[in-house]
């Protein structure tokens, strides 16, 4: 099973590309429409359950794309998984029992995967007959084993950018929105956690506000870039569910990046301006489950009117401007990217 590294690349990135789709579009279009219903219709906390569920489920799902896109064989595409779950650190053990919550850190799931992904490489077909006797516990315990190692580095690398991120907070106001939508729209698009990073730092207020713009205007910049190559639903799940689907495209061409940071700035810096806010909770998820806006408009009780006319002016109609605007400037005149540099192909 020979492969090169840039394939094993490509098929790594872009799994768990997909996985992260199939793990959270779910919750994202679901929780803000179930939410508000369950105090009056109890029943329905059982979807919010499933889409509890289904998040966890994201380093198994990752994993699984990954296996496929690698013409992995079942055995050896649910040993990926083993070791992704495995890996993932969302799985806590305390007094000998075991609690999962949330979806695990990505990063650390992406480097999880990678080494499983080897060791298959690695051991090809030299099991023969005791495949299915050795490789899911050389997966878990060389695989999984190993993700469990890196995870503490990793946390400790993610925690560090979170207080380089914490510095922005001091700045004046119109300065730290403008850093903190770059510095998120940075975040989404890559293996690293939006939501982890804003939960970890703390961030609130303003700056929270701010770094939900930021994700809102690269969520749609990256949209609108590859609408013209991508399904109607592929173009709506970048904002409703995650901009992160755009990983693999913008990690092999980092010059993507800049549209999307360009128009984080101009939104995050209109939010100060317009004192948007969130919660370290509602921090790193943008639009998707309406987090973004709602956070808003709970931090503005007594003005509720025009807080709901400010975050439909900012976290839709402006970042959808702009990202029509950078197309136009960024494809069409400056030829720094085309549509096909979006292209996701689920295939």
């Amino acid at each position: 099973m020979p492969t090169s590294l840039k394939t094993a690349t490509n098929n790594i990135l872009n799994g768990i590309s997909i996985g992260l789709i199939v793990a959270l579009v779910p919750g994202a279009i679901l929780n803000a429409i179930v939410k508000p219903l369950v105090p009056h219709a109890p029943f329905l906390s059982i979807i919010l359950a499933m889409t509890g569920i289904a998040a966890m489920l994201l380093p198994a799902t990752s994993a699984v794309c990954v296996g496929m896109l690698a013409k992995f064989t079942p055995i050896q595409t649910t040993c990926l998984a083993l070791a992704a779950e495995v890996g993932a650190g969302n799985a806590h053990f305390n007094q000998g029992q075991i609690a999962v919550t949330g979806s695990g850190n990505v990063l650390n799931i992406g480097i999880t995967i990678a080494i499983a992904y080897a060791l298959i490489i690695f051991v090809g077909k030299r099991l023969k007959g005791y495949t299915i006797l050795l490789l899911p516990t050389l997966a878990l315990l060389i695989g999984g084993g190993i993700g469990l190692v890196t995870l503490g580095p990793v946390t400790a690398f993610t925690t560090a950018i979170g207080k380089l991120i914490m510095q922005f907070t001091g700045l004046q106001p119109l300065i730290m929105g403008a850093l903190m939508g770059i510095c998120f729209a940075i975040l989404v698009l890559s293996p690293i956690s939006s939501v982890g990073i804003a939960t970890a730092i703390g961030i609130s207020g303003i700056a929270a506000g701010s770094a939900n713009l930021g994700i809102t205007a690269a969520a749609f910049t990256v949209a609108i870039a590859g609408s013209s190559v991508n399904s109607l639903g592929t173009t709506i799940s970048h904002f409703v569910g995650t901009p992160k689907i755009q990983m693999a495209n913008v990690l092999k061409k980092p010059k993507l990046f800049i549209p999307s940071m360009i128009n984080a700035a101009i939104v995050g810096s209109i939010g100060a301006l317009f004192n948007v806010k969130g919660t370290p909770v509602s921090a790193g998820f943008g639009l998707s489950g309406l987090v973004g806006p709602l956070a808003n408009l709970d931090a503005h009780p007594h003005t509720t009117g025009s807080a709901i006319i400010v975050s439909l002016l900012l976290f839709i109609v402006l970042p959808v401007a702009l990202a029509f605007l950078s197309r136009y400037l960024f494809t069409d005149k400056l030829h720094l990217q085309t549509a096909e540099d979006f292209h996701i192909d689920y295939q």
